[in-house]
């Protein structure tokens, strides 16, 4: 478990360094996750070393809400002045968001109605 832990913090420190080093506008946890998300690709598998302490995070999931919670009110003055442009943007994303996941899955249950034969042809 402590050799997953590990593997899962240093794929978040390979991220935070590729982010400081290329300038990315992408937090360095994000790159992490990508980093870890193409071993994984190239692996077509999670070892159960990566599992097991995945899945406990997982269980805890909501304890790391609480530092947004505490943002949100160590920043509640400035939400309080910018809430239209907050609302906007959320409104904005998620609106792209599903257009994009839509789009996607179109694209792939029609790709996987071609491949098994089943549906119409184009």
């Amino acid at each position: 478990m402590l050799m997953g832990l590990l593997i899962l913090l240093v794929c978040q420190l390979l991220g935070e360094w590729l982010v400081l080093a290329l300038a990315l506008p992408v937090p360095g946890p994000v790159m992490g996750m990508v980093l870890m998300l193409v071993a994984l690709i190239v692996m077509r598998r999670v070892p159960d070393m990566i599992r097991t302490p995945s899945e406990g995070l997982l269980r805890h999931l909501a304890l790391l809400f609480v530092p947004a919670g505490v943002g949100l009110t160590v920043h509640a003055e400035l939400i309080a002045k910018e809430w239209l442009v907050i609302l906007v943007a959320l409104v904005l994303s998620t609106v792209v968001t599903i257009i994009v996941t839509a789009l996607v899955l179109k694209r792939l249950t029609r790709n996987l109605n071609l491949d098994t034969g089943e549906g119409e042809h184009e």
